[in-house]
């Protein structure tokens, strides 16, 4: 058994996963699962930086991570930054910060590496599950939307990262409360060529099931099902049809803000991104032979505890 930290840092959240690994019986057990929203990708589509605000949330939440780690005694400690970091200017003081409190440097992956500890960490504890093969595993980020293509428990068959994430179409079209008519249908296109041209790399078609991810997908599972409050023991491979999943990405773009944050099971920092998350969401079933979203709670940052202990697998 052994210990890890992971740390997963994306546009619009940072998550940490502590887990006791077991390779020989491939269990992961959480010692301490947490999320903040710190926004880090605020304004980078127009900018081109990571704003000092941003910089400041995503380091107070490194500093709280810090202890966290120290408390529960992990052992190793990966920390993957994905879209936001990628391609701005101020990278360096980024991770500076990131060194300074938690001994590790980001590892700024790409987003086949992003797509590749996605699929990891969604797909490990499906290699018995009733599920079509190969499977689509569907990572929309604030920033990217990752698919992935494979047969669960092997290595992908084909992934493609694309810029079409939840906080980047937001702060590209969605500039109204509620968006108008025309901002949707401006998302929707610039989406719809995103994921043309992940299928140019991943054959969405030959996609048997859809393996979906990360807060917009669970948020969208979480108001199909019409739970009281953010469940995640209902949530986890919970299967909701495409066309429930059709209905709450129009509610949700009908919906204001504050209609959004009133949803019982709504994280407040996720309400003004979610309706182009669901946007996302739907304009992948368009191209996938399913109907249905298998929803998994495990993704990118269980792949990277993971990789801390099977490289390879």
């Amino acid at each position: 058994m052994t210990r890890v930290a992971a740390i997963d840092c994306g546009t619009n959240s940072i998550r940490l996963l502590v887990a006791d690994l077991d390779v020989g019986a491939s269990t992961l057990t959480d010692v301490d699962r947490r999320m903040e929203i710190v926004r880090l990708g605020q304004d980078v589509d127009r900018t081109g930086r990571l704003a000092p605000d941003a910089l400041a949330r995503t380091f107070a939440a490194c500093d709280t991570y810090a202890e966290v780690i120290r408390r529960t005694g992990a052992e190793q400690v990966r920390f993957v930054a994905t879209s936001a970091s990628r391609d701005v200017a101020n990278r360096d003081e980024f991770a500076a910060g990131v060194r300074a409190r938690l001994g590790v440097d980001p590892e700024v992956v790409s987003g086949d590496t992003e797509a590749a500890l996605s699929f990891a960490g969604a797909t490990r504890e499906l290699t018995g599950a009733d599920l079509g093969r190969p499977c689509l595993v569907l990572d929309i980020g604030g920033g990217s939307t990752e698919l992935v293509l494979g047969e669960p428990g092997s290595a992908p068959e084909a992934a493609r990262s694309v810029d079409v994430g939840s906080v980047r179409m937001t702060e590209r079209h969605l500039s109204d409360d509620p968006p108008t008519a025309a901002q949707v249908a401006a998302a929707r296109a610039d989406i719809e060529a995103g994921v043309l041209l992940a299928g140019e790399t991943v054959p969405l078609v030959r996609a048997r099931s859809l393996v979906g991810l990360a807060g917009s997908v669970t948020t969208v599972a979480a108001m199909a099902l019409d739970l009281p409050a953010y469940l995640p023991e209902r949530i986890h491979h919970a299967r909701v049809p495409a066309d429930d999943v059709r209905r709450v990405a129009d509610r949700l773009l009908a919906m204001t803000r504050d209609e959004r944050v009133a949803l019982p099971f709504m994280h407040p920092g996720r309400a003004d991104v979610i309706a182009a998350g669901a946007l996302v969401l739907t304009v992948v079933l368009d191209h996938v032979p399913v109907d249905e979203v298998v929803v998994s709670e495990h993704d990118i940052l269980d792949g990277i505890a993971w990789s801390l202990v099977a490289p390879h697998r």
